[in-house]
């Protein structure tokens, strides 16, 4: 797709708007407004040019789509790119024409959908939260807990959940979700953890160091579970999403900045509410996640007083 001589000066433009609204807060109206015009442009920039070639090579609308954005695009939200110009009332975004995914590699993504186990077994799901850290997750807890009978859920919570035990749970399980804190060290990107029971960390060097043999989805319900930072760009930095990937699931769900209280356990009912639903397709549970989580966010879009960086927010990587 051919770029404009100033692209990359103009992308920085955009993520610098991005991380000075933000010194206002994400629920304010400067960073409303500029995380507004920040997709606006970006679509102009990115979303334009390669919709206008994915349709010149028939790729029907409703496609999955991958994205691996390098340098400064991956910190721009490029899943959620507009509104495209369209002959009805509704704003439509990128995520409304294709279905998106990111990944950090493509090596990541090659292994990913390799030799995929065509199973359609209920799933052993490991549930992993911290309610005493993070009150919200209760509910989320709750949620996670209800997918019984449609999948066998084992849960670490509060004292249970240790280095240890979660790496144990973790072999034997084939989706996973936490529920807690996501800790990113600046420039250590193997020392960015899931902080557990009584402060202890499950780091990203514990995980890659585990064999995962039977790991297919995850679901880290963590503040910047997906981020990048303007730091670590220039280090290509491995984010807790991007490494749950490089262990072995094949498909992970993340955030990219703070979550409102009700939106971790509103998006997750409704993610595995589409996750499961579907009874027609014989596709993988992991190969429905990036549709289960376009059909959650635009669930939660349509919700009154829900603001744009509130979907924004989730990503989905892998296959």
């Amino acid at each position: 797709v051919p770029t404009a001589d100033d692209f990359y000066n103009r992308a920085n433009k955009l993520r610098d708007e991005l991380v000075e609204a933000r010194k206002h807060g994400l629920d304010s109206v400067e960073y409303q407004d500029a995380l507004t015009s920040v997709l606006k442009d970006l679509y102009e920039l990115v979303g334009k040019p390669v919709i206008t070639r994915l349709r010149l090579l028939g790729v029907p609308e409703q496609s999955r789509v991958w994205w691996c954005p390098t340098s400064v695009f991956c910190s721009l939200p490029l899943h959620a790119m507009g509104p495209i110009p369209s002959s009805g009332n509704r704003d439509r975004y990128f995520s409304d024409l294709y279905i998106p995914s990111y990944t950090p590699s493509l090596s990541a993504l090659i292994e990913s959908r390799e030799a995929s186990p065509q199973t359609l077994e209920k799933p052993s799901l490991l549930l992993v939260a911290q309610p005493e850290d993070l009150p919200r997750v209760k509910g989320e807890i709750k949620v996670v807990r209800s997918l019984e009978p449609r999948a066998t859920v084992a849960d670490l919570v509060s004292s249970e959940a240790t280095p240890s035990s979660v790496v144990e749970g973790l072999r034997g399980s084939r989706f996973a979700h936490f529920a807690c804190h996501g800790v990113l060290e600046t420039g250590k990107p193997f020392d960015a953890s899931f902080k557990l029971h009584g402060g202890s960390r499950l780091t990203l060097l514990d995980i890659a160091r585990s064999r995962l043999p039977d790991a297919e989805f995850a679901f880290p319900s963590c503040c910047h579970a997906a981020e990048i930072t303007q730091e670590s760009i220039a280090d290509e930095a491995l984010h807790l999403t991007a490494a749950m990937q490089y262990c072995g699931f094949r498909s992970v769900v993340g955030t990219m900045w703070e979550m409102a209280d009700t939106d971790g356990r509103d998006l997750a009912k409704s993610f595995y509410k589409s996750l499961f639903s579907s009874q027609e397709t014989r596709e993988p549970y992991y190969e429905r996640s990036a549709g289960a989580l376009r059909d959650a966010t635009q669930r939660l879009r349509r919700k009154r007083g829900i603001t744009l960086e509130r979907w924004v927010n989730f990503v989905h990587y892998g296959a």
